[in-house]
């Protein structure tokens, strides 16, 4: 973190305290009071394409606190995550709370509505590779702009919350980004390990060499704000048992925090994780996963098979180390350059 984000960082991270203890806290027009829980809609104008709306929720606590930024359905096929922020405000008791949540109940609603994986259906973009936005681009830009200014930049603290897409299977984990700075990450590995699950991968470095953050956690970061991406959930399930671990996580995370009463839950047996890599697609065609996630492979094991469109053979696609599978894709359609597996490294730390 250079010394002008730090100096960025200070002035961020004072005014949203200033605003978490404020007697009314604002989101793009929704306003909670004291002790309030209010819920409605960001809307996101018309512009070169059409418009759309986030749903979002804020919790006010009576007493001051943190502000907490709690962002799902960025990718609109992730459906745990959005429904464990629905029971989250059902139970969300603002009159015991420290602080200020904002839910971000759906951050892509054209991609949810749309049941589309990774892209917006409106610009055919990811909107996880879009920040910190465009007020005058395509719609996932101004998504992107609107989340950046009204829920990004008023957080004390992020998490980004996603699933194993509509094909992916994966084994849930956190990506825990390290910036070098040891006070800074020292609050980023409490997120992490406060959400509970027992798989953490270590983001060593930013994960754009230079211009726009792109991505949820990474613009959260060059703020000065704790940022973790979480992932629960597989092949677009909605199963309770990925719900669960993204409301366990959270809950956990708001006692970590001291936002609500109990002491938070120790998180022990971690397989802490690094030197992931993504290991896309040579070309287009129809890929058959022969590994799972969470298996260990070794470098040169085969994780699928890609075959054309008549069903021969154009390679096999193999571990480029030994490690852990994060997901793997389990449905058959791939595109050149679109991820078939993650691999990560075990770290001995």
């Amino acid at each position: 973190m250079t010394a002008a984000n730090r100096f960025f960082f200070f002035l961020v991270f004072s005014a949203a305290t200033l605003s978490a203890k404020a007697d009314s806290f604002a989101v793009g027009g929704i306003e909670a009071d004291r002790g309030e829980l209010v819920s409605g809609f960001i809307t996101v104008p018309k512009g070169m394409d059409s418009a759309s709306e986030i749903p979002v929720s804020i919790a006010h606590g009576t007493n001051d606190g943190p502000v907490l930024a709690l962002i799902a359905g960025t990718h609109g096929y992730e459906y745990p995550p959005i429904t464990a922020l629905q029971t989250i405000r059902a139970k969300l008791d603002p009159a015991t709370l420290s602080g200020t949540v904002i839910m971000v109940h759906i951050a892509n609603m054209p991609s949810f509505l749309g049941r589309t994986i990774y892209y917006s259906p409106g610009d055919g973009k990811n909107l996880n590779r879009m920040y910190p936005g465009d007020p005058d681009g395509s719609i996932s830009q101004r998504i992107a702009h609107l989340i950046t200014t009204e829920v990004i930049d008023q957080a004390d603290y992020l998490v980004d919350l996603h699933g194993g897409d509509g094909n992916e299977a994966l084994r849930p984990y956190v990506y825990m980004p390290v910036t070098g700075e040891a006070e800074f990450d020292a609050k980023i590995q409490g997120l992490a390990v406060a959400f509970g699950l027992d798989h953490i991968v270590m983001d060593t470095g930013p994960q754009h060499a230079s211009g726009p953050s792109l991505f949820t956690d990474q613009t959260a970061l060059e703020r000065g704000i704790p940022a973790i991406t979480t992932e629960t959930g597989q092949s677009g399930s909605n199963d309770p048992y990925w719900v669960g671990l993204a409301e366990n996580g959270i809950w956990n995370v708001l006692r970590h925090l001291s936002m609500i009463p109990g002491d938070e839950v120790p998180n022990t047996g971690i397989t802490w994780l690094g030197d992931y890599k993504v290991v896309t697609s040579p070309q287009s065609g129809i890929f058959k996963a022969v590994t799972r996630d969470g298996y260990a492979v070794t470098e040169g094991t085969i994780l699928g098979v890609l075959v054309d469109f008549f069903g021969n053979e154009l390679t096999k696609i193999r571990a480029p180390f030994s490690g852990i599978v994060n997901y793997v894709i389990s449905t058959p359609p791939v595109s050149k350059g679109e991820p078939v597996a993650m691999i990560s490294k075990v770290n001995d730390r």
